[in-house]
């Protein structure tokens, strides 16, 4: 049987018996994990383990791991970082090598728990008014220097067995409020939007997978970009990416509807996950039920991107450690 078209969450630290069963019979592509299912490093290797023996395969399992105010894991059972802006303006020149060190220690910790995918790097361009939520978050203002801390950050990560998911696509830094609360529009010239906004993401195409954004461009659509078929195929066709894309967390308010037909939206639009996170059971049956298994295309995207996992390249972490704590010193 086919994987469904859905990535789920799971309730708390350690797995239900009744989602076990659910997850056995709707069989998710992957699963995502948030700091209610974290406690320590012997109880997130069981609860992963626990999770890919419930579908029966090396299922991918993610976690938003950037550092600075999104990390789900944090000390003092593992390392916590600053934000990724406040560390580039630390490391100065060394801004680059830096956030390659930062993601090979994040993909360490993850790897060695089980968890071999990382939301992370953002692509989005900081604009003055971006909203407090995303800015610091974020890599930079001009196009050149974003898209070099992502590929950086795609190196460490890929080096150390993670997959990176490239987001927010097709931008996501011109919004003045927060997606997790209302739903952001941008209502500027697609002349403007293709010079910076979506720039970066047309030279990151070669990234495994990709998270779309829950904003509205006008200028192609009045829908959110998550579930406007304009919009993905703009992704598509214009800036090109043609790997595996999966949605930002579907139970975000920016969308409406009912969780469900927001999934079914999603990938009635032309995305090829549907990502689930708040682990509520009703809601996960309802995204199983209208979203069904995956198509032979999203299969085709979906294994091409699992091929990038790859076994982590042989490291000396306290050196790495050593290292990144003098870049970061200034």
């Amino acid at each position: 049987m086919h994987s469904g078209a859905y990535i789920f969450g799971c309730e708390g630290v350690k797995l239900l018996e009744a989602e076990r069963r659910f997850f056995a019979s709707s069989n998710p592509w992957g699963f995502i994990l948030f700091a209610r299912n974290v406690e320590n490093r012997d109880q997130l290797s069981a609860l992963t383990s626990d999770l890919r023996d419930a579908v029966g395969w090396n299922a991918p399992i993610l976690i938003d791991q950037e550092g600075g105010r999104v990390q789900r894991m944090r000390a003092p059972e593992w390392r916590e970082y600053p934000p990724a802006l406040d560390q580039m303006d630390m490391a100065g020149p060394n801004a680059a090598r830096a956030m390659y060190l930062r993601n090979r220690m994040i993909a360490e910790e993850l790897f060695e728990v089980g968890i071999d995918v990382n939301c992370a790097p953002l692509a989005d361009v900081i604009w003055p008014e971006s909203h407090p939520v995303l800015r610091n978050r974020c890599y930079g203002s001009d196009v050149d220097t974003v898209v070099e801390m992502c590929l950086a950050a795609e190196q460490g990560l890929l080096d150390g067995g993670v997959l990176p998911v490239l987001k927010h696509i097709p931008g996501y830094g011109r919004a003045v409020v927060d997606g997790h609360k209302d739903l952001p529009r941008v209502d500027v010239s697609r002349d403007d939007l293709d010079a910076l906004d979506f720039a970066p993401f047309k030279r990151l195409t070669h990234m495994a997978m990709g998270m779309t954004a829950h904003i509205v461009f006008p200028c192609v659509d009045d829908l959110p970009a998550t579930t406007s078929p304009k919009a993905m195929k703009m992704i598509r066709d214009d800036i090109g990416f043609d790997n595996l894309i999966m949605t930002d967390d579907i139970s975000m308010e920016a969308l409406s509807g009912t969780v469900a037909e927001r999934a079914r939206a999603s990938l009635d639009a032309g995305c090829d996950i549907a990502l689930h996170c708040n682990g509520k059971m009703a809601e996960m049956q309802a995204v199983a039920d209208v979203c069904g298994p995956m198509t032979e295309a999203m299969i085709t995207r979906a294994e091409r991107a699992l091929a990038y996992r790859k076994t982590p390249t042989d490291i000396d972490i306290s050196a790495l450690e050593a290292e990144f704590r003098t870049l970061v010193a200034g």
